[in-house]
């Protein structure tokens, strides 16, 4: 069983703008960069003109450390000082259901563990201290 907590940040249209700062700050290296245009379509859900530039994730490596890193979807609410979070990273839905029932007791589920187009379970829980965490499954093999 492993597992991983990686800082997230989430920039309100900027997440690019920082990446750069930072590659260039902390001598970080950018592994992985996708945007809103990049995504799957959805007519559920239908992208603005104003997202296709924004990040929908990144991850950057600083010295042994990542980070993640996206904007917010157009018109989603974005509070200045609220923006860094834990993801939880994990190998199977299982472990990822364990520490998402545990983290919402008494507390606050932002978006059900569900599967996703980039993972079979993710979600997102405030928990009973104000600490947000995504929880991300990776590719079970």
């Amino acid at each position: 069983m492993s597992m991983q907590v990686i800082p997230y940040i989430v920039m309100n249209g900027k997440a690019k703008e920082a990446i750069h700062f930072y590659k260039e700050a902390l001598q970080a290296e950018v592994e992985f960069m996708q945007t809103f245009d990049e995504m799957p379509e959805d007519p559920n859900m239908p992208k603005p003109e104003d997202a296709e530039n924004r990040v929908l994730h990144a991850t950057i490596q600083v010295g042994k450390t990542s980070i993640m890193f996206s904007d917010t979807f157009p018109g989603q609410p974005h509070e200045q000082g609220s923006q860094v979070t834990l993801c939880i990273a994990t190998d199977t839905k299982e472990q990822s259901h364990q520490i998402f029932d545990a983290l919402k007791q008494d507390g606050h589920v932002g978006m059900p563990l569900q599967e996703t187009f980039f993972s079979p379970a993710y979600g997102v829980v405030t928990d009973q201290f104000g600490v947000t965490f995504q929880i991300y499954t990776g590719s079970e093999e």
